[in-house]
């Protein structure tokens, strides 16, 4: 029996290049106002490289819309979640499978996920304004933070600025968890979402266990 494939919806560089054309906006421009290089958003636009929620969220601000212009993710309507039930969604191109677990009203400053990383993944190594939180719940972790590298498992978390080159990597064999909170000069805060097919959300949870192997930053 096949497996239902999910929508795949446009490519995430196509949506950031027609608001900055929108906008009247060339490459340079937009870097300026969000603090990406220019060699970086290039590869964006081009989907060559997918950027972390947090780098997409100045993106987004420096473009004049929210997040959810440009990806689909569940939104809360309540402030609480279960695990379990707690809907999952993945920004295009980008094999993170994340879990929203913080959620909308006015004046909130600090974003918060759950992040489902597979085996080998290494993130880009990116920069923004705001701070970030990592906590570990399962796996390790290896996460670079201006050049220091660290190896974190689970129980361990680090604190730090995202305006210091960062990244991090999953190089083990199992699936990992963790959970990212930060907040950014400019909120991330994703609406009307579309949830990862259920097929894919299952898979990630029975299929691999979710061993030793880990998360890092989602600088949502």
């Amino acid at each position: 029996m096949t497996k239902k494939r999910p929508n795949i919806p446009v490519a995430l560089g196509q949506r950031i290049r027609k608001r900055r054309q929108m906008m009247s906006m060339t490459l340079q421009e937009l870097s300026k106002a969000c603090g990406v290089s220019v060699s970086y958003l290039s590869q964006v636009e081009r989907d060559n490289a997918v950027p972390t929620l947090g780098t997409l969220a100045e993106v987004a601000a420096a473009l004049h819309v929210g997040i959810d212009h440009f990806i689909a993710a569940p939104r809360q309507v309540d402030s609480v979640t279960r695990a379990g039930t707690r809907p999952r969604f993945s920004v295009s191109g980008n094999s993170v499978a994340y879990e929203r677990i913080g959620t909308d009203f006015p004046g909130h400053e600090l974003s918060s996920f759950v992040l489902n990383i597979p085996p080998h993944y290494r993130s880009e190594t990116v920069k923004h304004s705001g701070e970030e939180i990592i906590f570990v719940l399962d796996g390790e972790i290896q996460q670079s933070i201006d050049g220091q590298n660290f190896v974190l498992r689970a129980g361990d978390s680090i604190h730090y600025l995202g305006n210091q080159p960062h990244s991090y990597s999953n190089p083990g064999d199992g699936a990992a968890r963790l959970l990212w909170i930060g907040k950014m000069a400019h909120p991330a805060t994703p609406a009307a979402f579309t949830p990862l097919h259920t097929d894919i959300a299952q898979g990630i949870d029975s299929e691999t266990s979710v061993p030793d192997g880990v998360a890092g930053p989602v600088a949502i």
